[in-house]
């Protein structure tokens, strides 16, 4: 099983799946994009995986949505043909890093237990789930698009630190997929932008700050609500993965028992990574 993939040092075309998903998108609801990362955060001992290039992690990253991604997508149940996938830039705290970006026309609870096997195989604190023009989401996004493939990631990090100069509160992360840059304003429990600004000025930020941006010229392509959302473990509190293993059924289910077996091919693909790397 293969997914669509198209990753930003060896391409393919996606033309036909967003074809499918935008015919989809047309009769309900806009898909989820959900973000997360490949290289463990936890569970490995390797003291040298951040020094690792960007190159490096994306080479990876590419490896493991090849080989175990779609294993997690049929032990999930998520059919294949409703995603399109891509290893993309993404942005935290002004540091960019090789990411998975997997769009996916599916319902909450679909997308809630997807995400949660992705981050329990790959031992991520957090995968993100974002639906962007949704009005009944609390979240203001602000997509930037660059002209067709032109979005690396040096150029993805050069607009994010522009960006943070024009306003550090618009340097708090961004994720990306195809030709777009999309920087979320993420709210507290209370409803707080983290950022410090609201819509109008978190807009106003970022079109200054394309119109400023050179040499490669994006645009503001589109704005508005959307819904965002964490599923998340601690790791260090929770070695087990036990906020994942609640979501996804408990320890004795069947589609834990999955994961774990998929798990075991991803601790092989880490190993091989760490020694051709040099991570340990």
């Amino acid at each position: 099983m293969n997914l669509p993939m198209r990753s930003k040092f060896g391409k393919a075309a996606l033309g036909a799946a967003f074809v499918v998903m935008a015919a989809t998108a047309a009769q309900a609801a806009e898909p989820v994009l959900i973000s997360y990362e490949a290289a463990p955060s936890s569970g490995f001992e390797l003291p040298k995986l951040d020094q690792a290039t960007y190159a490096v992690r994306a080479a990876f990253a590419l490896q493991a949505l090849t080989d175990i991604v779609p294993k997690i997508a049929a032990a999930a149940g998520v059919p294949v043909s409703k995603m399109v996938s891509e290893v993309t830039p993404g942005g935290y705290l002004l540091k960019t890093n090789a990411s998975l970006q997997t769009m996916a026309d599916l319902d909450d609870e679909a997308a809630d237990r997807f995400a949660a096997s992705l981050g329990y195989v790959f031992r991520q604190y957090s995968v993100l789930i974002s639906r962007l023009d949704d009005p009944s989401g609390q979240t203001d996004f602000v997509k930037v698009t660059f002209p067709r493939d032109k979005l690396d990631s040096a150029v993805a990090q050069a607009f994010f630190e522009k960006a943070a100069s024009v306003d550090k509160g618009l340097g708090g992360g961004y994720t990306a997929f195809g030709d777009d840059q999309i920087f979320l304003n993420v709210t507290d429990s209370a409803g707080k932008p983290y950022s410090g600004l609201d819509h109008a000025a978190f807009l106003a930020g970022l079109e200054k700050a394309a119109a400023e941006f050179e040499p490669v010229k994006p645009t503001v392509s589109n704005n508005g609500k959307a819904v965002a959302r964490f599923v998340e473990n601690d790791w260090a509190a929770k070695p087990a993965g036990e906020d994942y293993i609640a979501r996804l059924g408990g320890a004795g289910s069947d589609l834990v028992k999955k994961l774990d077996a998929i798990e075991a091919d991803y601790a092989a693909l880490v190993g091989a990574a760490a020694t051709r790397y040099g991570w340990k």
